[in-house]
């Protein structure tokens, strides 16, 4: 049912309890940002799933440089190995990290290797968009997906050429912040709003005006708030702390959401639409293909033949009229379920509505 799909949005800065959100949930402090590692590396240990070295003659000359870092010389002789795969690991690098920590990582085929199951990440050095090195990351892969061959069908469920290594990288360099040292905070909402940022500057000169006798907070746009730290107000992290946990009811505007693949609509709560006559009919179109096979005539030189005999059925159901009327958002949705429509047929109706100018909310199609 299309009311199972609905995401309920509020409608204003003033809500029930249940509509609260804390800061920390809707924004970001600017500082505290990620940072994306990326590196280059071997997956050796594969069940003859590896990348064929002629058809990747990277992973070959990639296998030579290891072995002679290692002290083995190979003689410029060409090997046939087909476990050992060339591959990009990725990692985001958290804000904070601190030297000695792990996060995960991620490990993707480059060559044309069937399947990383059962490989082991070689030591691999990530860097960031500076050139630095800031983490190393080492460990068995694990492949979710799956591959099952046989002679004649081959049976593949998931990614099998990408995977993850657990806490596979450690940290090894930190990433430069002075935190403690400034004097005011940025917070980044999450969903730009210009009601959302009024609202959060709001709450905390409130809190702040109570608390330390000055107001803070300033709302620079749809998506920056400034929070100057109070004189008297100690650690920046215990006030950054305090701040977070601050409950806010955020503004969202009147939208759908529509995902024609897979048939997904999604309903602001603050979505309206003016009256407006909607006949949805479905035609169905049937082709039929039933040859028949011709014989010859008895001491004929004819030949047996194959007469093609095609039957094409064209049908229409539905056709209804309804008039739809959306004052809120119980109505709009029985109304459209009114018409006795599958998804498909609400999100073209949707569409209707909204080339005709009834439908007063952004439609997003994605």
């Amino acid at each position: 049912m299309l009311a199972a799909s609905l995401v309920m949005l509020s409608g204003g800065l003033i809500g029930s309890a249940d509509a609260n959100s804390r800061i920390k949930d809707i924004a970001q402090v600017q500082s505290a940002r990620d940072n994306q590692l990326i590196g280059y590396g071997l997956v050796v240990g594969l069940q003859g799933t590896g990348d064929g070295l002629r058809a990747s003659p990277f992973t070959e000359q990639s296998l030579r440089a290891m072995l002679q870092n290692l002290g083995i010389s190979t003689d410029g002789r060409s090997t046939n190995a087909n476990n050992v795969a060339a591959v990009m690991v990725t990692a985001t690098l958290p804000p904070f990290a601190s030297a000695g920590s792990r996060v995960d990582v991620t490990v993707s085929s480059l060559g044309d290797a069937t399947s990383l199951r059962g490989g082991t990440l070689v030591m691999t050095s990530l860097s960031g968009a500076d050139g630095q090195i800031y983490a190393v990351a080492q460990g068995s892969v694990v492949v979710s997906g799956f591959q099952a061959e046989g002679q004649a069908q081959q049976l593949t469920q998931g990614v099998t050429t990408a995977g993850r290594v657990p806490n596979g990288a450690i940290i090894e360099r930190e990433v430069g912040a002075q935190f403690e040292a400034a004097d005011h905070l940025v917070f980044q909402l999450r969903n730009p709003d210009f009601g959302t940022a009024v609202a959060v500057a709001d709450v905390v000169n409130a809190y702040t005006s109570q608390r330390y006798g000055v107001a803070t907070a300033d709302a620079r746009d749809s998506t920056e708030i400034t929070v100057r730290k109070p004189a008297n107000a100690g650690a920046l992290t215990r006030f950054l702390a305090e701040i977070e946990g601050l409950t806010v009811v955020p503004d969202a505007p009147a939208r759908v959401v529509v995902n024609e693949k897979t048939g997904t609509i999604v309903i602001g709560h603050d979505v309206r639409i003016s009256p407006v006559a909607v006949s949805y009919g479905t035609l169905t179109v049937r082709v039929n293909e039933t040859p028949t096979i011709v014989q010859p005539l008895p001491f004929s030189d004819g030949v047996t033949a194959e007469e093609p005999n095609t039957d094409i059925y064209a049908d229409v159901e539905g056709g209804q009229v309804a008039i739809l009327d959306g004052p809120n958002l119980q109505a709009l949705v029985s109304g459209l379920n009114g018409i006795g429509v599958k998804p498909d047929g609400i999100i073209s109706i949707l569409q209707g509505i909204k080339s005709a100018g009834a439908l007063q909310a952004e439609l997003v199609l994605q």
